[in-house]
């Protein structure tokens, strides 16, 4: 089973059932006869970003789901050690990347995801030789 890192854009189309989406994600996750096919990966700043407007909204319920997709990919969850700031340093520095975006790339890559999935092809050039960028914007 491969190891991919759902960044925080996945986990909301994946939770919230977004209509075009979800579908992709699914396809991507579980074979026809409902065998699954990756392990999700996801850190507390997923979290942290995926729970966000929720919160800010005021919206208990969604919330609950919100908690609940996370308790159940608690197996898949990176903690921030040095390493993983170190190695996001290094790719803010020579890629240009926004901090938490520097941050879920280094996450993923000190977890030996295989990849990481995102709509941010900004990110593919910062990625290479580590792990793939899987992108569904252009997906059919």
């Amino acid at each position: 089973m491969q190891r991919v890192y759902f960044d925080t854009n996945m986990v909301i189309y994946f939770v919230e059932r977004h209509e075009k989406f979800f579908p992709l994600l699914l396809r991507r996750m579980v074979n026809k006869s409902g065998q699954e096919l990756v392990v999700c990966v996801t850190s507390d700043l997923v979290r942290l970003e995926a729970r966000l407007l929720p919160m800010r909204e005021n919206k208990p319920d969604l919330l609950a789901i919100y908690d609940t997709f996370f308790q159940n990919t608690d197996q898949g969850g990176i903690s921030f050690d040095r390493g993983v700031f170190d190695l996001a340093t290094r790719l803010r520095a020579d890629y240009r990347l926004k901090t938490p975006d520097a941050l879920h790339l280094a996450a993923a890559i000190e977890a030996g995801c295989d990849e990481f999935w995102t709509n941010d092809q900004r990110l593919a050039q910062a990625a290479q030789g580590h792990l793939q960028i899987v992108t569904f914007e252009s997906t059919p």
